[in-house]
């Protein structure tokens, strides 16, 4: 097929192989890639411009976007791997720009996006956090802003504009970082851009004010449970009744919690058809297959079919792991410990009860940040805020932001000023509650660590370190959910899993817990995956049969189909499919996962074990932090590990004897003690180095700051007390009044 026209010089495209072939219209080239292209391309002044595309296989690339960017006097080449097709553009020959217009240029940008970012993330804070004066009102109108901003095409041909320019600069003349900035800068508006009417404009709209709608409907709603004993409602947090079913020795309590969960469902799935109806429309009008495609193409530059490829395998590999594991769960308790409210109690047995005083909630944020130090983690001057305790009608889920994402601002002679990230992160914590302590401090590992990569990302732009697309939801999870890990190694637990009275966790009880989470793990993965293959199957559904209760009905369906039976958080209470910014990105969890154990596998080979090892820190800084949105996903694994990301870590840690897993772990728990490690946490009081500055806050209450409480360690230490004197008497038990104090 060929297309010649003139603009400003002549072209022609000619494209062989295998494939659905190309389409043009109106000077623009689209190409839908199947099979093997190769892109060679000749051009001389006064000639025409000649192509043959191929392109060899790669498994998870299947779409390829040509861009060409043709000066006069030599015959340049550029083409990448991504998610869209676009225009094949051509332009007359200009003076080049020199580095500090190119700087100029990234400068204003910056600054009009950062106006637009921090509004938005300002008025987001606010209304998850439920602080006095909050908008909903507000948040979609920043929300909007921001949008109108990505989307604005004006922007986007200004970029690509001055990209084009650049690159026919004389080679070296403009910085390699300024070219990176401007290709991602381009991406990101790309993500945005599409070639709208007024009806698909108004649409999406509409969709961020309903959005907002329901998530202040889901906020606010009457949840909690009904009391098994008195009948009397108890309100209660999703997190709370969650916590509720793993440890209360109560069936009809736990059953009670459960069905509190599964309360939301039915509250929100009226409000939440309209949305997802609106949500396929307009990911249809910008010519995507459905809007779950929309979002996986948008994020991690691959089609729903080739995530879908790469998420069956890992479903069919772990599918009778999970059957194996129900059954023996069965033939040991009988057949109610496999009913969804049962499931996570009778797994863990009597090891939540047990593990529970080694992690009191009040040392949590120490034990945390002395984690991170000895990892030779730095934030790099930035400003945490740090909101940790339940409370009514905060966001029900835990969750970092970045008002201000780091990057250097660089002036026109080239000076470059380093903008340091605020980064605000939650957990919802019950301080007295059975085991809070516990999954508080995974919380603070796990976004602790999303405020550590975006502290670090050193690129010239905030656009290269922002978590919205097109940054890959698995590269944004990958770092957290590493850091989170740790809390499930036994070299991690005898050093920072300690009593109030400072008592090292014993073998036994640690043994107790490894067991329970090695029976527990396919069921972890399974619940994981039951989010995308829900919200793949949602989002496929035709307009009409999009109702309550096919929705409802289909959430059943995907339960048991994926995890074997009803799943101990009921789909609908996964506050993530309702918010924009993090409904279908839960794949993106599972592809992190995979990386994770990868990560894992590579830094045992390479420094002989995982915890307070410096290196590490150095690595994850260096390798997958700095580049920001500059490198892709798959390729920052590969540079890490050495090779492909692939699940079989995972998959073989899933299927580990476990009495196997028992002697390698309890042979580091002993090194640990022997070598003196139990003992080789800072004492309180001691200083941290984490270059940050801390603040802790209970809703619009500023309960410690670094800068006014004498350091890092003077804040911890305030919060720890604050949390005493609010929540906990001498025992660690909340008495009634200083819970109605908290409520």
């Amino acid at each position: 097929m060929q297309n010649e026209r003139s603009a400003g010089c002549e072209w022609r495209l000619r494209c062989g192989g295998r494939g659905e072939g190309v389409q043009v219209a109106a000077g623009s080239v689209a190409l839908s890639v199947r099979a093997r292209w190769r892109l060679c391309l000749d051009y001389k002044p006064g000639n025409t411009l000649g192509g043959l595309i191929s392109y060899p296989y790669v498994p998870h690339i299947h779409m390829l976007r040509i861009t060409f960017a043709i000066r006069s006097t030599v015959s340049r080449e550029h083409f990448w791997s991504i998610h869209r097709t676009r225009t094949l553009v051509t332009m007359s020959p200009s003076t080049p720009p020199s580095a500090a217009e190119v700087a100029t240029f990234i400068g204003t940008m910056n600054e009009d996006y950062m106006g637009k970012h921090k509004a938005f993330e300002d008025d987001f804070w606010s209304t998850k956090m439920a602080l006095k004066g909050a908008s909903f009102d507000h948040l979609s109108a920043s929300k909007q802003e921001l949008d109108d901003f990505l989307g604005d095409k004006k922007k986007l041909a200004e970029v690509a504009k001055m990209l084009r320019a650049a690159e026919t600069a004389t080679s070296g003349s403009i910085p390699s970082s300024q070219l990176k900035t401007l290709r991602v800068m381009k991406k990101t508006f790309e993500t945005y851009c599409f070639d709208l009417d007024a009806d698909a404009q108004a649409l999406r709209r509409t969709i961020t004010e309903k959005e907002h709608a329901l998530e202040q409907k889901r906020n606010t709603m009457k949840l909690g449970m009904r009391d098994p004993a008195n009948g009397e409602f108890q309100a209660a947090s999703t997190v709370a009744l969650r916590q509720l079913v793993r440890s209360s020795p109560d069936e009809r309590v736990r059953r009670a919690a459960w069905e509190g969960m599964r309360s939301v469902g039915p509250a929100i799935v009226e409000d939440f058809c309209e949305i997802v109806q609106l949500r396929n429309r307009f990911a249809k009008a910008c010519g995507f297959e459905d809007y779950y495609d929309y979002c996986v193409q948008s994020a991690e530059g691959i089609s729903k079919r080739q995530l879908f490829a790469i998420l069956d395998d890992l479903e069919q590999k772990t599918r009778s792991v999970l059957a194996d594991r129900r059954a023996a769960l069965a033939a040991r308790h009988g057949e109610a410990a496999v009913e969804a409210w049962n499931l996570d109690f009778f797994m863990a047995g009597d090891a939540t009860v047990r593990m529970d005083p080694y992690f009191p909630f009040e040392n949590a944020v120490r034990v945390w940040a002395e984690t991170f130090s000895a990892l030779g983690i730095k934030y790099r001057g930035a400003k945490l805020r740090l909101d940790l305790c339940d409370r009514e009608h905060k966001y029900s889920n835990g969750f970092c932001h970045w008002p201000v994402p780091s990057y250097f601002a660089r002036g026109a002679d080239g000076a470059a000023t380093w903008v340091p990230s605020q980064a605000n992160f939650t957990s919802l914590a019950s301080p007295a509650q059975l085991g809070s302590g516990h999954t508080a401090l995974r919380t603070l590992l796990h976004e602790g660590g999303h405020a550590a990569h975006f502290a670090n990302v050193t690129q010239d732009s905030p656009l290269c370190s922002q978590e919205r697309p097109p940054m890959s939801a698995a590269y944004a999870e990958n770092q957290s959910m590493f850091l989170d890990s740790y809390q499930n190694d036994a070299a991690w637990l005898v050093r920072y899993a300690k009593s109030r009275a400072g008592k090292v966790i014993p073998w036994d009880v640690l043994e107790a817990s490894l067991r329970a989470e090695h029976q527990k793990s396919p069921f972890d993965l399974r619940s994981m995956l039951a989010v995308p293959f829900f919200e793949r199957r949602l989002y496929e559904l035709a307009d009409d049969d999009v109702t309550p209760a096919a929705v409802l009905a289909l959430a059943d369906a995907v339960e048991l189909t994926v995890q074997l039976g009803a799943g101990q958080r009921p789909l609908l209470a996964v506050p993530h499919i309702l918010a924009a910014e993090s409904s279908c990105i839960y794949h993106g969890y599972v592809l992190a996962e995979m990386s994770v154990h990868q990560t894992r596998a590579h830094f045992v080979r390479k420094y002989g074990r995982l915890v307070d090892e410096p290196q590490i820190g150095a690595d994850l800084e260096k390798i997958y932090w700095n580049p920001g949105m500059t490198e892709q996903f798959f390729d920052l694994v590969h540079n890490m590990t050495g090779k492909p990301l692939t699940a079989d870590d995972w998959v073989s840690r899933l299927s580990e004897d476990l009495d196997g897993l028992l002697a390698r772990e309890k042979a580091d728990y002993e090194a640990g003690v022997e070598g003196g490690g139990a003992g080789s946490r800072a004492g309180a009081g001691t200083e941290l180095d984490l270059n940050c500055s801390l603040q802790l806050v209970h809703g619009d209450e500023v309960v410690a700051d670094s800068d006014a409480d004498g350091g890092f360690a003077g804040a911890c230490d305030k919060y720890r007390e604050w949390v005493c004197a609010t929540f906990l008497d001498d025992a660690g038990v909340q008495p009634p009044a200083k819970r109605a104090k908290s409520e």
